[in-house]
């Protein structure tokens, strides 16, 4: 069987390899789609490693290359019996492939017709976009465990980076989903009790002790939630959304200020404005302006620059 590989090996070196190396002598140009291949074919294998890390593929991987490694072995070590039945197998390696990595096939095709294809190969959605839909999950969240009192604290990251308090809990670095952040606050379980921390799109941890405001002013009846949403906003640009479980309002903690019995609506406003407009919107329009700048000084070297050779021209 390896002598085949051989054979074939050579022959495929032959008649395609050294014509095309050949040819690239001849015409430089193609240089350029070769390149374009080879990079192409080192993204995908990179690709389907890193899927492999994290699914079933590896394990299926390690025994595969075992299997090879067994035959090639036995085929050394002149195992005839062994050898005749591992490379009687192989020849039904591709239909045997086929049938083991069947969901995996299935997954990757149904993805072919669907936006998660752009995850795949690497292309995120629109920070913009994306900010914009997990703003919309965690109202949905806010909204049903304030339908059920059931008491609740989500922080928001800005641009100060919150990295000690998400230390103080629980990693837990998933998507969001109103569903998770619901599961969250469920009395008596273990991660109730403490603050939702989300950063860069995701819940980052649970559980998370928050600095207490102690001011004078505070109103004595609110709770240790309100207080602690309360000195996160003031300590930080950070936003927290609180949920009474007394009452089911919710508030929101914004520059060491709390704004009580916030609406649906209201509630998707304000976190939209703060997070998305203000920040995100506001940072591209000063890279755009930036940008613009960084053009209108070359074009005036440019200009000056050919002003310089036009006077050494008449000179």
């Amino acid at each position: 069987m390896f002598d085949n590989l051989k054979i074939n090996f050579n022959t495929y070196y032959q008649e395609h390899i050294l014509n095309y190396m050949g040819e690239l002598y001849k015409y430089p140009i193609k240089l350029i789609p070769m390149i374009l291949d080879i990079a192409i074919v080192i993204f995908l294998v990179y690709k389907f490693i890193k899927f492999s890390k994290d699914s079933r593929v590896r394990q299926l991987l390690k025994g595969i290359l075992l299997y090879i490694l067994l035959t090639a072995l036995s085929s050394v070590l002149q195992l005839t019996i062994i050898n005749y039945i591992l490379t009687s197998f192989l020849s039904y390696g591709v239909i045997a492939l086929i049938v083991i990595f069947q969901p995996e096939l299935r997954r990757a095709l149904e993805q072919l017709g669907s936006n998660k294809l752009t995850r795949f190969i690497g292309i995120e959605k629109d920070k913009y976009v994306q900010t914009k839909e997990d703003i919309y999950k965690i109202v949905i969240a806010v909204n049903e465990l304030a339908k059920s009192q059931t008491g609740a604290l989500i922080v928001l990251e800005k641009d100060i980076k919150l990295t000690e308090i998400i230390d103080s809990g629980v990693m837990i670095n998933s998507e969001i989903s109103p569903q998770l952040l619901v599961n969250i606050f469920v009395p008596n379980t273990p991660l109730h009790d403490g603050a939702v921390i989300i950063s860069e799109n995701k819940i980052a941890a649970a559980a998370c002790m928050l600095p207490l405001a102690s001011d004078k002013d505070i109103a004595k009846e609110l709770g240790t939630r309100h207080r602690a949403g309360i000195g996160i906003s003031k300590e930080s640009d950070a936003i927290a959304v609180i949920v009474s479980e007394e009452t089911g309002k919710v508030s929101i903690a914004k520059d060491g200020t709390l704004i009580a019995d916030v609406r649906e609506d209201v509630l998707k406003k304000i976190l939209i404005s703060n997070i998305v407009t203000k920040r995100l919107v506001s940072n591209e329009e000063t890279q755009t302006k930036r940008k613009k700048f960084i053009e209108k000084i070359k074009n005036v070297f440019k200009k000056k620059n050919k002003k310089d050779n036009n006077t050494k021209e008449l000179q």
